[in-house]
C-alpha cells in the first residue's frame, strides 16, 4: 500500500515537470501578429528572463515539496507526531493537521524568495516584509482550522452514515463551498482593505452597466491590492441580483474609463451567462467524485496501517484523498474545467463586444498581459491542459471576429 501511493505521488509529480518543459519550449514559439505590439524589444527579453527564472524556480520549489511529501510518508512523520497527541479520533485528527501544516512552514523561504527576490527584481511585488509575514501568518491558521473543520466533518459523518459517507460528504461539502463563497467579501478583508470608489464618471458607468441589466449595486468599492503586487483585476461578488463590484487599485490607477468599464463588462458577462451556478454544478460533480474517494480510502483499513496509525485518521485520509487519490485524476478532470472555463471567457468577452467595449478591450487585455509579463504564444496543447482562459491571440481574434459581426 505504501509503494502504491508512493507511486502516484511520483508519477503526478513527473506530470508536473512535463508541463515545465512544454512551457520552456513554449518560449520559443512565434509571437502571433494579433499581439505582437504587447511588448518592445526590451519589454520582450524582460519576459522571457522572468518566464526562465520562473521556471527554475518553480522546479527547485516543486522538487523541494516533493522530497518533503515523500519523506514525511515514508517516514511515518504523520503517525509518529499523532502518537504524542491523546487517543481520540478528533485529538488525531487535529495532530495529522497540525504536522501537515506545519510542514508548509519548510517551504516559505521558497515563498519570500519568489515574492522578495523574483517578483520584486521585474517589478511586480510591493509586499513589505511585515506584510509578508503577517499573510503567512494569517494562511497558516487557516489552512489549519479549514484542515480540521473538514477532517471533523469528514469523521463525524463517516462515524454516523457509514457506507452512506458518500453522498453525504459530497453534499455537505457542496454547501461548505457556498458558504465560503457568501462569505468570500467578508474573508477578504483579512488580507485586504476596501474603500469606496469615488463619486465620479467611473462609478456612474459601472452603476449603469449593472443596472441596464437588472443587477442592482450595492457598492462599488476599491481593494488596495497595490499593497502586495502591481498586477490588475476586477471581479462582482454577491448572489441573485443584488451584487458588490470591487476594483484592484492598480487597475484604477493603469486604465482608462473605457478598460475598466471594458474588464468589468466582461465580469458581468459572467454573471449574465450565469457561470458561477455552471462552476457550482460543477463543484458538486467534484465533490461527488471527492466523496467517492473518501468512501474507499475509509474502507481500505490497510492504507493507514502502512503508515503507521493503528487506525483510521480522518486527517490522514484528507491527505491521501487530495495528494493522491484526486492529484491523479486531476489531469483529467482538468481538460474537462478548463474546455468549461475558455468557453466561458469567449462568452464573456462577447458580452463586453455587445456592450460597446470590444475595442477598449483589447485594448485592456494587452495592457494586463504587459504589466503581467504574459506568455503570447503558449502551446496549444499546454492550453488545453493547463489553461482556464484562451490564450491573448486566441481572445483576441475573438473579439476581432465579433466587432465585424
Amino acid at each position: 500500500m505504501k509503494a502504491a501511493v508512493l507511486v502516484v505521488l511520483a508519477v503526478t509529480f513527473l506530470y508536473k515537470i512535463w508541463l515545465s518543459l512544454l512551457k520552456a519550449r513554449s518560449m520559443k514559439n512565434p509571437i502571433p501578429a494579433s499581439v505582437a505590439d504587447v511588448y518592445d524589444e526590451s519589454t520582450y527579453q524582460k519576459w522571457r528572463s522572468y518566464q526562465s527564472e520562473n521556471l527554475r524556480f518553480g522546479l527547485l520549489s516543486g522538487v523541494v515539496s516533493f522530497l518533503i511529501a515523500v519523506l514525511m510518508l515514508a517516514l511515518n512523520v504523520h503517525a509518529l507526531f499523532a502518537g504524542l497527541f491523546p487517543e481520540g479520533w478528533v485529538s488525531q485528527l487535529f495532530a495529522v493537521a497540525l504536522i501537515e501544516t506545519l510542514s508548509e512552514i519548510l517551504l516559505i523561504p521558497f515563498s519570500y524568495y519568489d515574492t522578495m527576490h523574483i517578483e520584486e527584481k521585474y517589478g511586480f511585488n510591493r509586499t513589505s516584509v511585515k506584510t509578508f509575514w503577517s499573510d503567512q501568518l494569517k494562511e497558516f491558521l487557516l489552512s489549519l482550522i479549514i484542515m480540521t473543520g473538514v477532517g471533523m466533518i469528514l469523521g463525524g459523518l463517516h462515524r454516523w452514515l457509514g457506507d452512506g459517507l458518500i453522498v453525504a460528504f459530497a453534499l455537505v461539502m457542496f454547501l461548505l463551498i457556498l458558504l465560503i463563497s457568501f462569505l468570500f467579501p467578508y474573508l477578504s478583508r483579512i488580507f485586504n482593505k476596501f474603500t469606496p470608489l469615488e463619486e465620479g464618471e467611473l462609478k456612474d458607468r459601472l452603476t449603469s452597466l449593472l443596472e441596464q441589466h437588472g443587477f442592482q449595486v450595492r457598492a462599488i468599492q476599491v481593494m488596495d491590492a497595490s499593497r502586495r503586487s502591481t498586477k490588475s483585476n476586477a471581479y462582482f461578488t454577491g448572489f441573485g441580483k443584488l451584487k458588490t463590484i470591487v476594483l484592484y487599485d492598480t487597475l484604477v490607477e493603469a486604465m482608462t474609463v473605457d478598460e475598466i468599464c471594458a474588464v468589468f463588462a466582461h465580469e458581468m458577462g459572467h454573471g449574465l451567462h450565469k457561470d458561477t451556478l455552471k462552476n457550482q454544478i460543477l463543484s458538486f460533480a467534484q465533490m461527488a467524485v471527492i466523496g467517492v474517494m473518501a468512501w474507499l480510502v475509509l474502507r481500505t483499513e490497510p492504507l493507514f496501517t502502512a503508515f503507521g496509525f493503528s487506525e483510521i485518521n480522518y486527517g490522514f485520509a484528507l491527505i491521501l484523498i487530495m495528494s493522491v487519490g484526486f492529484a491523479l485524476l486531476f489531469p483529467l478532470w482538468g481538460l474537462l474545467a478548463n474546455w468549461h472555463s475558455r468557453r466561458a471567457e469567449y462568452a464573456a468577452d462577447a458580452q463586453a463586444v455587445a456592450e460597446g467595449y470590444g475595442e477598449a478591450l483589447i485594448s485592456a487585455l494587452k495592457k494586463l498581459a504587459r504589466e503581467n509579463l504574459s506568455d503570447l504564444s503558449p502551446s496549444p496543447l499546454l492550453v488545453k491542459l493547463e489553461y482556464s482562459h484562451p490564450s491573448l491571440s486566441q481572445r483576441i481574434e475573438a473579439i476581432e471576429k465579433a466587432l465585424k459581426k
